[in-house]
């Protein structure tokens, strides 16, 4: 959500920096955006001010490294491996082991929104259930970055999806788009109760999993639609109430219930790097095939960040908010 030209990129950080670059963008996400709100839930956002650890995700330009680095080199694109590193500045000198390089010739928006969103879906289609073309997967906050991502990479394996979203005026705008990247069917929240997904049914089969990134309520109604030994599993918690699982999914339809966080995945495979890697190498193909585009976004001028924040709050948010530098 961000586009930052770091700097350089050092193995040995006592060696004396080099110049710095100059970056273009940055940008916000929900989750940094829920974390702000809930420590500071009754500051004015107008009186933050950001600091270097803020910005979990961005892409940078190295410009210059040390003698010791091996893998990246002047004029390659690069994400941070893992969370905090701290994306919203406009130059840093960084370990080569904090970052990863992406391909340069993706488009920009593109690599910048990479390292989560994209991320996540990637892994909660891959991780849990052997999903196979024709099977189906249904989620909530389809509109989310997530939800986006989780479209199109089912799209291109020839998975269907069912996309839940809130009720809205502009809901067949956003039912049109969600088709466009290749959902297969939009549906309102309320629909989930409804007998009309029994003739849904008729065309694909029911879910083998389903992707929870609001809770309440709504996941409990995604539980009720998956097939026996299903999976559901927790990204998020917009709603910000918790998951109520009916006792009779687990008993007689032995359904599993899971969470995911890309960030603790990404510590994990930390030791060898080798399934980040073709995680992205994966990913970034489908950006090169137009099979996956960036999730639609705000541009705003560094300088009014704030908007962006009070922006990323607001209900029936489908865009993320990057700062152009």
């Amino acid at each position: 959500m961000l586009r930052l030209l770091t700097s350089v990129i050092q193995q040995n950080l006592q060696q004396q920096p080099p110049p710095p670059a100059r970056p273009r963008l940055f940008g916000t996400a929900s989750t940094e955006t829920l974390l702000m709100c809930s420590t500071w839930s009754m500051l004015n956002l107008d009186l933050l001010v950001p600091t270097n650890n803020w910005g979990n995700e961005g892409v940078g330009e190295v410009t210059e490294v040390g003698h010791q680095v091996k893998s990246l080199k002047p004029g390659d694109w690069v994400i941070p491996k893992d969370a905090g590193l701290g994306t919203w500045r406009t130059a840093a000198v960084f370990s080569e082991d904090d970052l990863i390089s992406v391909p340069n010739d993706i488009p920009l928006l593109a690599a910048a929104t990479l390292g989560v969103n994209p991320c996540t879906a990637y892994r909660m289609l891959a991780d849990f259930e052997n999903l196979q073309a024709g099977d189906t997967v249904i989620q909530n906050a389809a509109n989310s970055g997530v939800g986006q991502a989780v479209i199109q990479i089912a799209a291109a394996r020839g998975i269907s999806t069912i996309n839940v979203v809130r009720d809205r005026p502009e809901f067949t705008e956003l039912s049109d788009r969600l088709m466009a990247i290749g959902a297969t069917h939009v549906i309102k929240e309320e629909t989930l109760r409804k007998p009309e997904m029994k003739e849904l049914f008729k065309t694909c089969p029911r879910p083998k999993l389903a992707l929870n990134g609001v809770g309440g309520k709504s996941a409990t109604e995604l539980l009720r639609h998956l097939q026996v030994e299903g999976t559901m599993v927790t990204y998020g918690g917009m709603a910000k109430q918790p998951v109520t699982v009916p006792v009779s999914a687990l008993i007689f339809k032995n359904l599993k219930v899971r969470g995911f966080w890309v960030t603790q995945w990404k510590r994990t495979q930390s030791y060898d790097g080798c399934a980040f890697r073709n995680m992205l190498d994966d990913l970034c193909s489908l950006i090169k095939q137009k099979k996956l585009t960036a999730p639609v976004c705000n541009k705003v001028h560094i300088g009014e960040y704030h908007k962006a924040l009070c922006a990323a709050v607001q209900p029936f948010t489908s865009a993320k908010n990057v700062l152009i530098m």
